[in-house]
């Protein structure tokens, strides 16, 4: 019987580093190209819907499922936790907790992608931390300088006028990010709220630099458990 642990995060990859002694898969969505190496017998790619999903946990002998996918993953954590519930599949989704503002802080928060226009003047330079899934529901923000940040090199132009793509492998250090707003001379910066520590490096670049940003609140939780440390997850891991 196989643990299936849905990555994608850096914390993801810390547990996997736990598991590696255990039977245990690490699943990857396929977001890069090339992603990087896992410590646990690897995945990649979607499982081809509801029906693909069941498939794999039946086929695979999966007897739990431990969900380390990104925060704002939402659609694929409540059909995870649907299934898993239906099957009688032991399922828990570890979830770090948001980002807070702190007293120096220009932040303001926005329930949506598209609500961002309604905060940035024309001719701004924007520059968006929330990579290129959910890039096309920026396209109001046309008449700015938007600059999109991602891990690959793009395979298509940029999809609305006005925006350019930027080239990076994260970690970034504060001082990677003050050096790129400065050069890029950004008026505003919006992230969704992911929360953990190594990419909180642009919200202290933006804090020094006094540059607003637009924090899109995470989605609303549905009714799963919860574990919100990477030490949780691994006590819930050994309970199994």
């Amino acid at each position: 019987m196989t643990l299936l642990l849905l990555g994608g995060t850096g914390e993801a990859r810390q547990i996997a580093t736990h598991l590696r002694d255990q039977d245990a898969v690490i699943s990857l969505a396929g977001a890069t190209r090339q992603p990087d190496a896992q410590p646990l017998p690897t995945r990649i790619g979607g499982f081809g819907g509801s029906r693909g999903f069941q498939d794999y946990l039946r086929d695979a002998s999966i007897h739990a499922v431990l969900d380390a996918t990104h925060p704002f993953a939402h659609r694929i954590t409540a059909r995870t936790a649907e299934i898993c519930q239906a099957l009688n599949v032991p399922y828990i989704q570890f979830l770090r907790p948001p980002w807070k503002a702190e007293p120096k802080d220009r932040w303001i928060e926005i329930a949506t992608e598209e609500e961002a226009a309604q905060h940035i003047p024309t001719k701004a330079v924007v520059f968006l931390g929330t990579g290129r899934q959910t890039l096309a529901r920026f396209a109001n923000l046309e008449g700015r300088k938007v600059y999109c940040r991602q891990i690959d090199p793009p395979s298509q132009p940029f999809p609305f006028a006005g925006g350019e793509f930027i080239v990076g492998r994260p970690p970034f250090s504060v001082a990677d990010e003050v050096a790129l707003f400065q050069s890029l001379k950004v008026d505003f910066l919006i992230v969704k709220n992911a929360g953990g520590d190594p990419s909180r490096t642009k919200l202290t670049a933006a804090q020094k630099l006094g540059i607003p940003v637009l924090m899109i609140a995470r989605p609303e939780q549905g009714d799963w458990p919860v574990v919100s440390t990477i030490e949780a997850a691994l006590d819930w891991v050994q309970k199994l």
